[in-house]
């Protein structure tokens, strides 16, 4: 089988990240990943969430989007419908789990730090790169907010980062663009850390069920593609996270 744009199977597309990209927001960066491109922001707020109040704990959550001609066809702005969808909730719920896992929200005092993913440019991989940028943004905003005396150190047990596989034509791929997404046998979402150990498996079927041994080839694809971004965000983020 050849990819459309020329990549070997085990290939990420190519990556590139800018951070500080947003003026305003405590921690920010731009991640393109091949074609897909994704504003990820950290907002610090000095308040929690009503089931957290007086626990002495912060929180962090998500927000995700897509701006309207991120997509070859213009999608409407869920504002505008008055709702949200249920992959954006998704989405949402994915991106905050993973950013909570790796961090001591009671280091963070009774704050809650804001995650806004918005996709400027869809080519698959949105909510893999949402979930990449954030870490980032997230590691920039804790950075300032220990420079400036709020905390004592950076409150994060590891790195995270996400990327899709699937089975294309019978064969296992990395990093699948929204073409190959839409044709995909089998396509998968992975979030893992630095370490090796998993966040979350998305896996899906889309023809026909896969075996066990795809799957495991799959898990095992992914977390090379992974490497390659950890290797990345360490290099982005030297200095600041400790090992």
């Amino acid at each position: 089988m050849r990819r459309r744009d020329g990549r070997k199977n085990n290939q990420l597309r190519k990556i590139k990240i800018a951070k500080d990209y947003i003026k305003y927001a405590e921690g920010s960066c731009l991640i393109e990943l091949g074609d897909t491109k994704v504003i990820s922001t950290a907002t610090v707020e000095e308040t929690v969430p009503p089931f957290l109040k007086g626990k002495g704990t912060g929180w962090v959550t998500a927000e995700y989007g897509m701006i309207p001609r991120s997509c070859k066809a213009r999608v409407q702005r869920e504002a505008a419908k008055g709702r949200l969808g249920g992959r954006t909730h998704e989405i949402q719920r994915l991106i905050g789990r993973a950013m909570r896992t790796v961090m001591d929200l009671s280091k963070i005092g009774g704050r809650t730090i804001w995650m806004d993913c918005d996709v400027i440019q869809a080519d698959g991989g949105t909510r893999c790169a949402s979930i990449t940028g954030s870490f980032i943004a997230l590691v920039l905003a804790l950075e300032k907010m220990r420079v400036s005396g709020v905390l004592n150190e950076i409150p994060i047990s590891d790195y995270v980062a996400a990327i899709s596989v699937g089975i294309l034509e019978g064969e296992p791929v990395l990093d699948l663009n929204y073409d190959e997404d839409s044709s995909a046998e089998v396509d998968m979402n992975i979030v893992m850390t630095g370490k090796g150990q998993f966040i979350e498996v998305q896996g899906t079927a889309e023809k026909k069920p896969f075996k066990k041994e795809e799957m495991n080839n799959l898990l095992a694809l992914a977390k090379d593609g992974i490497d390659e971004f950890i290797a990345i965000e360490k290099k982005i983020l030297k200095g600041i996270i400790k090992g």
